[in-house]
């Protein structure tokens, strides 16, 4: 969800107007509009080795389908801890980071419903935020963000996760002529720090109420 040259500055302006803070760049996709007072307003209900996503299917069946474009993708670190639970969290927030580039480069109807699944009060209202600005502007983005330092704490029902993220193999598309600029050089910005907070709802669902972040360049490199 990471796309370079979108600036902290900017992000932190559209967030926290939102009422929450979520720094990171990222770029869109899709020919739609992208309805952020519709998704605010919504209902709400091997340790350091690298790895795609685990599946849908190798979970839990009734987590919702999110297909993101074949020329973006995710890699994650730390993906089984040996901890059950931390385990759960770490594939929900892995499943909601893929619905959030899903709905910015691929299709926002079908990405709307997990977005609503995986992120409720704060987040979510960020993540609308957060997702607007790259239809307003035409923006999009192809390549790999990695995610690593991915560190869980749980009590009770309660998760604090933070986490790193590098966009640094990400490049800027121009959403309507779909022109990809890969003459852009990777930079400190490209790396990105967060801290989540995360509630477990009634059906098992780690979802994700609250994010923060802001530049990773000393923290993440």
């Amino acid at each position: 969800m990471f796309l370079r040259n979108h600036t902290v500055a900017t992000a932190v302006a559209a967030l926290t107007a939102a009422g929450t803070l979520l720094l990171t760049a990222c770029g869109g996709g899709g020919s739609k509009e992208f309805d952020s007072k519709k998704m605010a307003g919504a209902d709400s209900g091997s340790s350091g080795s690298a790895s795609a996503a685990p599946s849908v299917s190798a979970a839990m069946s009734d987590r919702p389908k999110v297909e993101m474009p074949a020329d973006v993708k995710h890699v994650y670190e730390e993906v089984n801890t040996g901890d059950r639970v931390k385990d759960a969290v770490l594939a929900d927030n892995a499943r909601n980071l893929e619905a959030i580039d899903a709905a910015i480069t691929g299709s926002q109807s079908s990405a709307e419903a997990a977005l609503k699944f995986y992120n409720k009060d704060n987040a979510l209202i960020a993540v609308s935020a957060y997702i607007k600005p790259f239809y307003d502007e035409g923006r999009s983005f192809v390549g790999t963000t990695r995610y690593y330092h991915r560190q869980v704490t749980v009590k009770d029902a309660t998760a604090t996760l933070s986490y790193c993220a590098d966009a640094t193999q990400t490049f800027p598309k121009d959403r309507k002529t779909g022109k990809v600029d890969r003459s852009v050089a990777g930079s400190a910005s490209d790396y990105t720090f967060f801290t989540e907070q995360l509630h477990k709802n009634d059906k098992g669902v780690w979802q994700s109420v609250g994010i923060t972040s802001g530049p990773g360049a000393k923290k993440c490199r």
